[in-house]
Parts: structure tokens; C-alpha cells; sequence
């Protein structure tokens, strides 16, 4: 991350800043009301730093998935709402994201104003990477600052296009996640484990194959860890097996074992008839899974198992529940791993999505050493490839 430069890097008392954000909230449909904030509370070093350097701080992002049409269950008004209670001072809003009216908007703003503009998602040009979409957003500011790592991975107008019109830089969370997971593929303190879990192996694949030359512990549980067991001839029930994946799965077991790195799966199982609120689930052992039912859950052995590996860690990234997690009766393997993690003396580093959900939904996000706000971005850069959004940032030496 220090070959790209940041907000720090650049002159911008005066001066409009665009600044890409991730304020893709979560709402509740029937309120309206903002259900978790902590996507907006990320970006506030960066909003405040550019306040304090008396910037015309310029706002966008985008909010749910409108298609290209306005949604007025998705406009912004509640997010400039939420941003001003957070940073105490008013946040105005404008009826669009590009044209004349944001344009003249954008233009009387002073230094310290802050304006939020409208969804860019309510353009079709945006998802498109339109150039004239990016080059109309462009004319609304001198400066570009990306702080949505939880977008790098697309290249949209408002991640990539814009870049191409004004001089572009990253803001303090870009900063921030990229150094956090560059230190994983580069310099982990070991023993470092990398517990993964979720419903694909597919998803996972990369990843893994990326980071065997760093990581000594490799925990894999989830539904992903059927295809696995499958692969060792294990009766896996009804669970998902991505038989277009098994190989690759053979394929990792033995990488794993060639370079010296410990892969454990489940020794045993909660198992259910079905994965469904109303579901009972029963333990059983790996090589007693009934044909009729579904894997829900890992086990207290394993859970032991997993817990006893990772106490003796220096480094851990989390990424995927270890069972079906929205589910009270199937969400103890995921609760008590987190728990473990949250009190553990090593670097944590949490994967986006779902993950940076649960922990956050468990209120532990303070004692993690990193949670990431991508999901897909952050296993796009572990797996060692590029992220648009990044790519077109300013070198240091430029």
C-alpha cells in the first residue's frame, strides 16, 4: 500500500473533493431505518481529515440495487441523516448524482461543507462504467479520494471512470484494508491459521491456493467442508457437494500436505433433516452422517479441536460461518470460534460480508485487530489478484 498515494499525499485546502464511499447500509424494508452504521463510522478519519484540511468534501456512493432506475426506498436522505449525527455537523443532499442543479450545488459548497449526492446507482452509466457518466461526476470536483474498499473489485464509473478525468488518491480505510491484508500474503507472524468457512468450496479455492506459501494451520468448516470430507470418502448426507470441484479439492489436500501445511476438517457434526428454524440437529461423528441428512453445524469435538489450534496462533483471517449461522440451533460453532478470536493475544483480521456481519452483530468488531468492509473485495486481493478501484490510484512517485 505505500506505492499508492493517500489524502495525505496531496494539497486539498480550497479544493472539491469527490470521495467515493461505501454506504451500502443495511435497511430495514419496512422503516426505512438504517439496521447497522458501521459502514458510514468507517469512513469518518477520512471525512474528518479533509474537514480540519478545509476541503468541499463531495460524497457518493451507491445504495442497494435500483437497476439504473430511481427507487425512493433507496435515495440517500437517511444515510446524510445518519452521517450527520455521527460527525455532528450538517450534511447537505442534492436530487441527483450528476447534471446542472448538483453541478451549481457542488460549486457554492465552502470549505468544511459537506454534500452526500444522490444513489449513482439510479444511472445505468454507473454500474456500465460509462465515460460520460464518470466524466459528468468528475466535473463536480478538482480531487478524487476512493474509500469504498468494499467496491475496488468493480469497475465502475464511480471506482474506476472518474479516475481517468481527475488525479486520484486513496482515502484512510482503503489505506487501512489494504495494508491490514497486504501484512497476511507478505508478513504474517506465525504460526498463522486461516479458519474458513461458508457454503462453497468454489469460493474459496483461490484463496487458499494463494496464501499456502504463508499460512502453517488451514481450518476448514461450513458446508464448503462437505466437498472435502466427499473427496476422502465420507458419507455427507444431503449436504452441497460441488462435484466439478472435487478434484481441486484432491488437488489442495495434497498441496497442503506437500508444503507442510496442517489442513483439518470436522471430526464431528450437527446434522438435521432439514435447515429450517423449526430443525433439531443431532451430533454425530464425521463417519456416522446419515444419508437423509444435512451437515448444519460442526461439533463440540471439533469445535474443541479448531479452538485448541488457534490459541497457539500469532496471526488468524477469518473468512465464512462454520455452520448455518442465521439459525440459532446451528450458529454455535461460528459463536464460540468468534468469542475465541475476540479474546485471542494475536493479529485478527476478519473477511468482509457475512463475516464482518457476525461480528459485528456480536459486538466484538473493537477486539479484533482488522475487520474488513469487502467481502468480495477482500477475497479478490487475498487470492493475489488485482482490484480495479486500486489499480487506478496514483502511485507515490507519480
Amino acid at each position: 500500500m505505500a506505492t499508492k498515494k493517500t489524502v495525505r499525499d496531496i494539497e486539498v485546502e480550497g479544493k472539491r473533493v469527490l470521495v467515493r464511499v461505501d454506504f451500502n447500509v443495511p435497511l430495514d424494508r419496512t422503516t426505512g431505518v438504517i439496521t447497522d452504521n458501521s459502514r458510514i463510522r468507517a469512513t469518518l478519519p477520512t471525512i474528518k481529515y479533509l474537514i480540519d484540511h478545509k476541503a468541499r468534501v463531495i460524497l457518493c456512493s451507491h445504495l442497494g440495487r435500483p437497476d439504473g432506475r430511481v427507487v425512493e426506498a433507496l435515495r440517500m436522505a437517511p444515510v446524510a441523516e445518519q452521517l450527520s449525527q455521527l460527525i455532528n455537523l450538517p450534511v447537505s443532499t442534492v436530487p441527483d448524482c450528476i447534471g446542472p442543479e448538483v453541478e451549481r450545488a457542488a460549486g457554492s459548497l465552502n470549505n468544511g461543507d459537506i454534500l452526500l449526492l444522490e444513489n449513482l446507482r439510479f444511472h445505468t452509466g454507473e454500474e456500465a462504467n460509462d465515460s460520460s457518466f464518470a466524466q459528468a461526476l468528475a466535473r463536480l470536483a478538482d480531487i478524487y479520494v476512493d474509500d469504498a474498499f468494499g467496491t475496488a473489485h468493480r469497475a465502475h464509473a464511480s471506482t474506476v471512470g472518474v479516475a481517468k478525468y481527475l488525479p486520484a488518491v486513496a482515502g484512510f480505510l482503503m489505506e487501512k484494508e489494504l495494508e491490514a491484508l497486504s501484512s497476511i500474503l507478505t508478513n504474517p507472524e506465525h504460526p498463522f491459521s486461516a479458519l474458513l468457512g461458508g457454503a462453497k468450496v468454489s469460493d474459496k479455492i483461490d484463496l487458499m491456493q494463494n496464501i499456502f506459501d504463508e499460512v502453517d494451520l488451514l481450518l476448514v468448516g461450513g458446508g464448503m467442508a462437505a466437498t472435502f470430507l466427499k473427496v476422502q470418502g465420507y458419507e455427507v448426507g444431503l449436504s452441497l457437494v460441488e462435484a466439478d470441484k472435487q478434484d481441486l479439492a484432491h488437488q489442495i489436500l495434497k498441496t497442503a500436505e506437500k508444503n507442510g501445511v496442517s489442513l483439518l476438517l470436522p471430526t464431528d457434526a450437527m446434522v438435521s433433516d432439514s435447515i429450517s428454524p423449526q430443525a433439531a440437529g443431532e451430533v454425530v461423528s464425521i463417519a456416522d452422517i446419515p444419508p437423509n441428512k444435512y451437515l448444519a453445524d460442526i461439533g463440540p469435538q471439533t469445535i474443541e479441536l479448531f479452538s485448541q489450534q488457534i490459541r497457539q496462533c500469532r496471526t488468524v483471517f477469518w473468512n465464512g460461518p462454520m455452520g448455518v449461522y442465521e439459525i440459532p440451533q446451528f450458529a454455535r460453532g461460528t459463536r464460540v470460534l468468534v468469542e475465541l478470536l475476540a479474546n485471542l493475544k494475536a493479529t485478527t483480521i476478519i473477511g468482509g460480508g457475512s463475516t464482518a456481519e457476525i461480528v459485528e452483530e456480536m459486538k466484538l468488531t473493537d477486539k479484533m485487530t482488522h475487520v474488513s468492509t469487502g467481502g468480495g473485495a477482500s477475497l479478490r486481493f487475498l487470492e493475489g489478484k488485482s482490484l480495479p478501484g486500486v489499480d487506478v490510484l496514483l502511485d507515490k512517485e507519480q
